[in-house]
């Protein structure tokens, strides 16, 4: 078989075969194919796409790469969760506490922040002492005793994914819906939890600015992930503006504790409950979504989440004590106020802005090897619909430096637009689930 045929093929808009996409995939691993030809078939594949039976193979594939861990053995139902990704994405920190105290463990494998969207491991790593790096022996040990963890990728799964994505990072390949999709769920299914909950966020501030493809993407993963006989589900979320008011690792870090001790922003809230509804739902821990929500919160109401958070951090090797003190994680020794120009109602706060405010300051990578430093970011004081007086705060800055902090000042600024009349905000979730098999 000719990888060059493969790839002139792809060009040509043809359907591959599974033994095209495994010569292609299986053999990038094996080190048979080089690099430069596998990004040739990434770059043909993004400008031509794939068909549904070949993104299936290319994740079935990926997947057959390497490890898929095995949860036969557990006491409880497992669930799982993913989010394209946003800014001020802090969910995982508050959903996997609140799902674990309604009786169903969660087994999570995170990733790091690249470019405007956080990662969530860099968000716990705030936390002083937490270990994020787990061997698979590890993750399934500490999911059997506590029936709770979240930890970085692996070296044993998915291995195809892992070098697949560094190759499309720096080859303009990332924006593919076959393979966005593929990444995704190779990873969720090596994972082997029995339910799915997909976030697909779109706007300004996501990977997907419109609606139309996050629609798409929602399908062909629920999709993937149903043929594999799994149950899974997707809501589609906006991201036009930043979720909850915090932007900036340890700074989400508290802000997930405000909310599970009952506070916090009402948006992060409502997402969070939602999204541990439909994971309890589909392990069968709740007769519908909205049953999986009540029980959420009423978790969040009687400060069980919140326990279960104490307990995860100790678990993992993080100091528990930020629960009560969030200021251990550390502060910023520069903070200063972003001033509304005039009175008036906020129309806009540019997600995308107030992300790339935070990466100026250091909360985030621009290259996978940068260090950041997690007290630093952005707290939002006014969104969408809220009226301001003229000098009210916008937002607070927070930062290490002069020089980043006078930059940041000034994309805040002009990340929100106000106006003389008030503006509604964005919608709230669209649900994508096929029925769901009991």
């Amino acid at each position: 078989m000719r990888t060059v045929r493969i790839i002139e093929r792809k060009r040509e808009g043809l359907e591959l075969s599974r033994d095209e996409i495994e010569h292609i995939v299986l053999g990038y691993v094996r080190e048979e194919v080089p690099d430069y030809q596998v990004a040739a078939w990434l770059m043909a594949v993004c400008c031509r796409g794939m068909s549904r039976r070949e993104t299936l193979d290319l994740t079935e594939t990926m997947l057959a790469s390497g490890a898929i861990l095995n949860l036969s053995g557990m006491e409880l139902p497992v669930a799982d969760k993913h989010s394209s990704g946003g800014v001020g994405d802090k969910v995982t920190l508050v959903v996997a506490p609140l799902v674990r105290a309604c009786g169903v463990a969660v087994g999570k494998m995170s990733g790091r922040g690249l470019g405007f969207t956080g990662g969530t491991l860099d968000k716990l790593e705030s936390i002083p002492g937490f270990n994020v790096e787990l061997t698979g022996s590890q993750f399934l040990d500490q999911l059997q005793r506590e029936g709770i963890v979240v930890s970085g990728q692996t070296p044993e799964l998915v291995p195809a994914d892992r070098r697949l994505y560094a190759l499309r990072d720096v080859t303009g390949t990332v924006q593919s819906l076959p393979l966005i999709a593929s990444s995704i769920m190779s990873k969720k299914l090596a994972v082997g939890a029995m339910g799915l909950a997909l976030e697909i966020t779109v706007g300004s501030g996501a990977l997907v600015s419109s609606l139309e493809e996050a629609r798409q993407l929602a399908r062909l993963m629920v999709e993937i992930g149903t043929a594999a006989g799994k149950r899974v589900s997707a809501v589609i979320t906006p991201m036009d503006e930043p979720l909850g008011w915090a932007v900036g690792n340890a700074l989400e870090v508290a802000e997930a504790i405000e909310t599970l001790r009952g506070g916090g922003p009402a948006d992060l809230r409502d997402l969070c409950a939602a999204l541990a509804g439909e994971m309890l739902w589909l392990v069968g821990a709740a007769d519908g979504p909205e049953h999986g929500r009540k029980k959420a919160e009423e978790a969040l109401l009687s400060g069980s989440g919140l326990e279960w958070l104490r307990r995860w951090i100790a678990t993992q090797g993080g100091d528990p004590r930020v629960v009560e003190d969030p200021s251990r994680m550390g502060r910023a020794p520069l903070v200063k106020p972003v001033h509304a120009p005039r009175a008036g109602w906020v129309r806009r706060v540019d997600a995308r802005g107030v992300a790339e405010a935070a990466l100026t300051l250091g909360a985030g990578r621009a290259k996978k090897e940068d260090s950041i430093d997690h007290r630093v970011g952005v707290v939002l004081k006014a969104k969408t619909g809220d009226e301001v007086a003229r000098g009210e705060p916008l937002a607070e800055i927070h930062a290490r430096d002069a020089g980043s902090l006078e930059r940041a000042l000034q994309m805040v600024s002009q990340a929100y637009a106000l106006g003389d009349d008030p503006s509604s905000r964005a919608g709230g979730l669209e649900r994508y689930c096929p029925d769901v098999p009991r």
